[in-house]
């Protein structure tokens, strides 16, 4: 029986270097840093700004990162895939666009949507190739330029939104770590709860679709709130039992940034305390793809090999999952 394993070899993140402050949002819509801090536990995210600047330009950057500190030369990447749902375009793949900026001349790539759980979807397909023997080394990408897609007048989404990216990359390993076991979900009837109008084959742009601000995610915070709840700490814990592990040997949480009291539900549910949970939400918000490697590539420094992590998610659509892996090396 093969023992060949995907393991993580490398993190590498990107964020733009403009800051919304809670403090700047209070001037476009009626609220307050207290609300805001209270009820997400947001302080501030980052905005990508500037003429022709999508979503592959902060992939890009977070794929330029990997390289280097994993010492590859871009034509050994086979495959790249990139979470987002904020690609440059419909087609070309945002994918291809990084391929091209870094020279992975010998990759194919291509793109794939699942809102907020996307770079768990996609940490999965890609240790699938690897276990199957196709490839040696995958790049996975998390990146959203979510301020493209909010409506600044909406205070109920425009608090909780940044922009940013991640990367992995992803090697065959023979050694007893990399991702062990992922367990996805989705529910399509939580569409209505949290959606893009228009903009899609369905509401094709028109003039009228612009007018009536139909290209700006659609969010019912209380709604959503209690799916996320619910669901995001239920696959932590089942992933946990099917794999017996415990909350003495769970190392780390790192968790998708949508909302502290989500977070701080899923790591009670775990018996983890807040030492062990990954926060990035206070500075960047919800970079939606981008959150969970940009939570790896914040705590790199902290990670040992061979600890323990769990990683969940949920997004809309419905999708969630949560992905066990064993950590390949010592971050320091």
């Amino acid at each position: 029986m093969s023992t060949r394993k995907a393991v993580i070899t490398g993190v590498g993140g990107y964020v733009p270097k403009d800051v919304l402050s809670n403090h700047d949002i209070e001037k476009m819509v009626d609220t307050s840093d207290e609300w805001i801090v209270t009820r997400t536990g947001i302080k501030e995210r980052r905005i990508l700004r500037g003429k022709d600047q999508g979503t592959s330009v902060m992939g890009t950057e977070a794929a330029k990162e990997v390289l280097r500190k994993t010492d590859t030369d871009p034509a050994e990447v086979e495959l790249i895939i990139c979470a987002t749902t904020t690609p440059d375009m419909i087609f070309p793949a945002t994918a291809n666009l990084i391929a091209d900026k870094i020279g992975a001349i010998n990759s194919f790539g291509y793109d794939l949507q699942a809102a907020c759980s996307g770079f768990l979807y996609a940490l999965t397909t890609a240790t699938q190739f690897i276990e199957a023997g196709k490839y040696q080394k995958v790049l996975v990408v998390g990146a959203d330029k979510m301020s493209s897609i909010i409506n600044y007048e909406d205070r109920a989404t425009c608090i909780i939104f940044g922009d940013g990216a991640g990367a992995v990359m992803l090697e065959a390993t023979e050694e007893p770590y990399g991702v062990i076991d992922s367990i996805l979900r989705s529910d399509g009837s939580g569409a209505q709860h949290l959606h893009l109008k228009a903009g899609g084959s369905r509401r094709p742009a028109t003039i009228e679709t612009v007018m009536a601000k139909e290209h700006f995610v659609y969010q019912e915070g209380g709604a959503v709130f209690k799916y996320a709840v619910k669901h995001m700490a239920n696959v932590a814990a089942t992933i946990m039992e099917r794999n017996q592990l415990s909350s003495e040997n769970v190392a780390w949480l790192v968790p998708h940034q949508a909302n502290k009291r989500i977070i701080d539900a899923t790591a009670n549910r775990m018996g983890l305390d807040q030492e062990r949970v990954m926060y990035t939400i206070h500075k960047y918000g919800n970079t939606t793809s981008a959150t969970i490697p940009l939570n790896l590539w914040e705590y790199e420094s902290q990670l040992k090999q061979g600890d323990n992590l769990v990683l969940a998610a949920f997004g809309g659509g419905f999708t969630w999952g949560a992905t066990y892996l064993k950590w390949g090396y010592n971050g320091s």
